[in-house]
């Protein structure tokens, strides 16, 4: 009987060397191939650890079409570490295609844990950690990137989002129109590294913070935003509600609030909660 090899999904440093664990030095001196997101980046963490085995690319152009002979070779007895260029494999990064492959073909996939940059940005946020959702990055073109935060707005976890150093502002921007300048969040920048940052206040405060000084509008983001706060339902009674979400139908969600405040001489806060989450709800719906 043939003894199948293994596929170890192995994190790297995400800035800081000293963060490579020494079972991830071993496993990756070890192997027989290393499957890296890029090469050229991976080179030099390579070299720094004295690690001379062979690399492939593995990237989101090529993975489908070599996981099934990566895995042939692992069922012929090899065993492949999979690499990205910074943090854990998978995460916002290639892989999945590989390792569903291996998983499909009864080969065994071993996790050698690291670093994370959205853990780690977690961890020193403030912000609670109970109940999270990972959302990567956001789409490019606003509209999009609208369109998905609206379905966010009710979600009562922590949202974290990774973003780049070009849409940085115009993505604090857009969370400031559908979250609302209030909602407080947290901008982790170049973790680990050199000049590493981590920031918290209002959205409205961190689009003008960013604006303010160039230099941290540069490097890698980790944005981390407060969950929607639980509305009163003894605040937004019935005819409350029936009054805002006629207004809703004409109005933008900050008018409609304001408007239906005026009117019903409920809380302004209160309805635009509300109003945040019976826009997204709706959304949602039209999505689907």
């Amino acid at each position: 009987m043939v003894q199948y090899g293994t596929l170890y999904i192995v994190a790297t440093p995400i800035g800081n060397l000293g963060d490579m664990t020494a079972r991830a030095v071993v496993v990756l001196q070890q192997v027989a191939l290393i499957a890296a997101e890029d090469t050229r980046h991976s080179g030099p963490l390579l070299q720094h650890f004295g690690i001379t085995t062979p690399c492939i690319a593995c990237h989101d152009h090529n993975e489908r079409e070599i996981a099934a002979g990566l895995v042939a070779r692992i069922v012929a007895g090899e065993s492949i570490a999979l690499i990205s260029d910074a943090g854990t494999p998978l995460i916002s990064d290639p892989g999945y295609h590989l390792v569903r492959t291996a998983r499909e073909a009864g080969v065994s996939v071993v996790p050698v844990p690291g670093a994370s940059a959205l853990i780690a940005a977690l961890s020193v946020s403030g912000l609670p950690s109970d109940r999270f959702s990972f959302e990567g990055f956001l789409p490019a073109k606003s509209s999009a990137r609208r369109q998905r935060l609206q379905a966010l707005v009710a979600e009562s976890g922590t949202l974290i989002f990774y973003e780049s150093t070009h849409r940085i502002e115009e993505s604090l921007a857009d969370m400031v129109g559908v979250f609302g300048a209030d909602r407080y969040a947290v901008i982790a920048r170049e973790i680990t590294k050199r000049f590493e940052t981590i920031h918290g206040d209002t959205l409205e405060n961190l689009v003008a913070w960013v604006a303010a000084d160039p230099n941290q509008c540069k490097g890698e983001f980790v944005v981390m935003v407060h969950g929607a706060a639980a509305v009163e339902t003894r605040v937004v009674d019935a005819d409350t509600e029936r009054v805002l979400r006629i207004l809703l139908e004409e109005l933008p969600v900050k008018q409609a609030a304001a408007l239906a405040a005026k009117i019903t001489g409920a809380k302004k806060n209160a309805l635009y909660q509300f109003a945040l989450a019976a826009a997204g709800q709706a959304e949602g719906k039209a999505v689907d």
